[in-house]
Protein backbone atom coordinates (compact mmCIF):
# COMPACT_ATOMS: atom_id res chain seq x y z
CA UNK A 1 0.00 0.00 0.00
CA UNK A 2 2.46 2.61 -1.10
CA UNK A 3 0.90 6.01 -1.62
CA UNK A 4 2.22 8.00 -4.55
CA UNK A 5 2.24 11.77 -4.06
CA UNK A 6 1.71 13.79 -7.24
CA UNK A 7 4.66 15.89 -8.25
CA UNK A 8 3.70 19.52 -7.37
CA UNK A 9 6.03 21.11 -9.94
CA UNK A 10 4.60 19.14 -12.84
CA UNK A 11 0.97 19.84 -11.90
CA UNK A 12 1.21 23.64 -12.02
CA UNK A 13 1.81 24.99 -15.55
CA UNK A 14 4.65 27.43 -15.97
CA UNK A 15 3.46 31.02 -15.69
CA UNK A 16 3.77 33.01 -18.87
CA UNK A 17 5.16 36.54 -18.53
CA UNK A 18 2.39 39.08 -18.00
CA UNK A 19 1.23 40.81 -21.12
CA UNK A 20 0.92 44.57 -21.02
CA UNK A 21 -2.62 45.90 -21.29
CA UNK A 22 -3.45 46.69 -24.87
CA UNK A 23 -3.13 50.41 -25.49
CA UNK A 24 -6.41 52.05 -26.39
CA UNK A 25 -6.39 53.25 -29.97
CA UNK A 26 -6.31 57.03 -30.28
CA UNK A 27 -9.39 58.57 -31.77
CA UNK A 28 -8.82 59.94 -35.19
CA UNK A 29 -9.79 63.56 -35.50
CA UNK A 30 -8.73 67.00 -34.40
CA UNK A 31 -7.54 67.67 -30.87
CA UNK A 32 -9.58 69.79 -28.49
CA UNK A 33 -7.22 72.73 -28.99
CA UNK A 34 -7.63 72.62 -32.76
CA UNK A 35 -11.42 72.55 -32.44
CA UNK A 36 -11.33 75.53 -30.04
CA UNK A 37 -9.11 77.55 -32.40
CA UNK A 38 -11.50 76.83 -35.29
CA UNK A 39 -14.52 77.88 -33.19
CA UNK A 40 -12.86 81.13 -32.10
CA UNK A 41 -11.71 81.95 -35.64
CA UNK A 42 -15.21 81.33 -37.00
CA UNK A 43 -16.67 83.85 -34.56
CA UNK A 44 -17.15 87.40 -35.77
CA UNK A 45 -17.31 88.91 -32.29
CA UNK A 46 -15.01 91.88 -31.93
CA UNK A 47 -14.44 91.41 -28.20
CA UNK A 48 -13.83 87.66 -28.46
CA UNK A 49 -15.79 84.56 -27.58
CA UNK A 50 -16.86 83.81 -24.03
CA UNK A 51 -16.21 80.37 -22.56
CA UNK A 52 -19.96 79.66 -22.48
CA UNK A 53 -20.36 80.59 -26.16
CA UNK A 54 -17.30 78.52 -26.98
CA UNK A 55 -18.81 75.48 -25.27
CA UNK A 56 -22.08 76.01 -27.16
CA UNK A 57 -20.29 76.10 -30.49
CA UNK A 58 -18.30 72.97 -29.59
CA UNK A 59 -21.51 71.18 -28.61
CA UNK A 60 -23.13 72.26 -31.89
CA UNK A 61 -20.13 70.78 -33.71
CA UNK A 62 -20.76 67.39 -32.10
CA UNK A 63 -18.24 67.58 -29.23
CA UNK A 64 -19.41 66.21 -25.87
CA UNK A 65 -18.69 69.23 -23.66
CA UNK A 66 -20.28 67.91 -20.46
CA UNK A 67 -18.12 64.79 -20.52
CA UNK A 68 -14.91 66.63 -21.45
CA UNK A 69 -15.43 69.90 -19.57
CA UNK A 70 -12.07 69.77 -17.83
CA UNK A 71 -10.29 69.05 -21.12
CA UNK A 72 -11.88 72.14 -22.66
CA UNK A 73 -10.71 74.31 -19.74
CA UNK A 74 -7.18 72.89 -19.82
CA UNK A 75 -6.98 73.34 -23.59
CA UNK A 76 -8.11 76.96 -23.34
CA UNK A 77 -5.54 77.71 -20.62
CA UNK A 78 -2.74 76.07 -22.61
CA UNK A 79 -3.69 77.97 -25.78
CA UNK A 80 -3.50 81.23 -23.82
CA UNK A 81 -0.08 80.36 -22.39
CA UNK A 82 1.20 79.34 -25.85
CA UNK A 83 0.00 82.65 -27.23
CA UNK A 84 -2.46 81.24 -29.76
CA UNK A 85 -5.40 82.81 -27.92
CA UNK A 86 -5.56 86.13 -26.11
CA UNK A 87 -7.75 86.50 -23.05
CA UNK A 88 -9.71 89.75 -23.34
CA UNK A 89 -11.73 89.40 -20.13
CA UNK A 90 -11.56 87.29 -16.99
CA UNK A 91 -8.87 85.07 -15.50
CA UNK A 92 -8.00 81.40 -15.87
CA UNK A 93 -10.32 79.50 -18.16
CA UNK A 94 -13.22 81.93 -17.69
CA UNK A 95 -13.82 85.10 -19.61
CA UNK A 96 -13.54 85.93 -23.30
CA UNK A 97 -10.93 84.81 -25.80
CA UNK A 98 -9.89 85.80 -29.27
CA UNK A 99 -7.16 84.73 -31.66
CA UNK A 100 -3.75 86.31 -31.30
CA UNK A 101 -3.27 87.92 -34.70
CA UNK A 102 0.51 88.16 -34.23
CA UNK A 103 0.79 84.40 -33.60
CA UNK A 104 -1.42 83.60 -36.60
CA UNK A 105 0.66 85.83 -38.91
CA UNK A 106 3.89 84.27 -37.65
CA UNK A 107 2.55 80.79 -38.45
CA UNK A 108 1.60 81.84 -41.96
CA UNK A 109 5.15 83.06 -42.63
CA UNK A 110 6.67 79.64 -41.93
Amino acid sequence: MAEVAPAPAAAAPAKAPKKKAAAKPKKAGPSVGEVIVKAVSASKERSGVSLAALKKSLAAGGYDVEKNNSRVKIAVKSLVTKGTLVQTKGTGASGSFKLNKKAVEAKKLF
